[in-house]
């Protein structure tokens, strides 16, 4: 028996309705997430990414077509308590996350909105916290935080929650490098410590090559789909689509080029310093 999958995504379309006219942001996508996984999906702006995002925990509904949580129908209103509980969201800005004045208090608050008994909570909060390295900063006011800290704060938010699946829309667009690096750091300690399944829409290539698969979307649809080595061997491809390459495999192919012999599929800084250090 193969591992479940928690999203099944089949023929998808989503059409904005406007004033001015229609747009069509999704034009039949076919995915599927498993248990476990770990999934970037990367795209030009208005490439369909964040909207193809938001169909998970049923923010959007389809216009055509069907999206599944777990089995739940996210067009069956009856569902949508349970498929929110199922996928956690975090999105580009942590201010419009954070609710609460102190960092316990916003870490609590989803789980008391589930009904979830105080001394649960406390327990959730607590282990929350500690999973994105936030303890120290418990009794702290969001406002004081550097952003990176603060959209830790917003994962642990979500974690309290409970989710199966922790869906990053855009998660790191608004921080500065540090910032980027304490969320991707937290995330892989995530998937180290819990295995948890993550989603991450990103347009930086240096954190999809982390993910086990990649999914790469241009004008609502999916272009191309696999694991980072074969999504990223495919330059023109990704140029086409107003995507890179990672940045050390730009420097790897270059250095290839001036005659150090390198391996192939090199994607990330430490893969490249492994590398260099073997051929000297």
């Amino acid at each position: 028996m193969g591992v479940p999958s928690i999203i099944e995504i089949k023929g998808l379309h989503h059409v904005y309705r406007g004033h001015d006219g229609d747009t069509y942001a999704l034009g039949g996508v076919d995915i599927h997430i498993d248990e476990g996984e770990f999934v970037a999906i990367i795209g030009r702006n208005g490439s369909g990414k964040s909207t193809l995002a938001k169909h998970l925990n049923a923010i959007l509904l389809p216009t055509e077509g069907r999206v599944l949580v777990m089995g739940m129908d996210t067009q069956d209103a009856r569902l949508l308590w349970s498929i929110r509980q199922t996928v956690g969201m975090v999105f580009q800005n942590p201010d419009n996350q954070i609710v609460a004045t102190v960092i316990d208090e916003d870490v609590a608050f989803g789980p008391e909105n589930l009904g979830v008994p105080t001394p649960e909570i406390a327990e959730r909060v607590d282990a929350a916290l500690k999973q994105v390295n936030m303890m120290p900063y418990r009794n702290h006011a969001p406002h004081l935080l550097s952003g990176g800290q603060k959209q830790r704060v917003a994962i642990a938010g979500v974690l309290a929650m409970h989710p199966k699946l922790l869906v990053l829309d855009e998660a790191t667009a608004m921080l500065d490098p540090v910032g980027r690096a304490e969320v991707i750091d937290t995330i892989l300690a995530l998937r180290s410590a819990a295995k948890m399944t993550t989603v991450l829409i990103t347009h930086h290539m240096d954190e999809a090559v982390l993910a086990h698969r990649v999914i790469a979307m241009d004008e609502g649809r999916v272009v191309t789909t696999g694991t980072p080595a074969e999504v990223f061997s495919q330059p023109e491809l990704l140029e086409s689509l107003g995507l890179d390459v990672p940045l050390a495999a730009k420097l790897a192919k270059e250095l290839q080029r001036s005659g150090l012999p390198l391996p192939d599929g090199i994607l990330t800084a430490a893969q490249l310093v492994n590398a260099l250090c073997q051929s000297s």
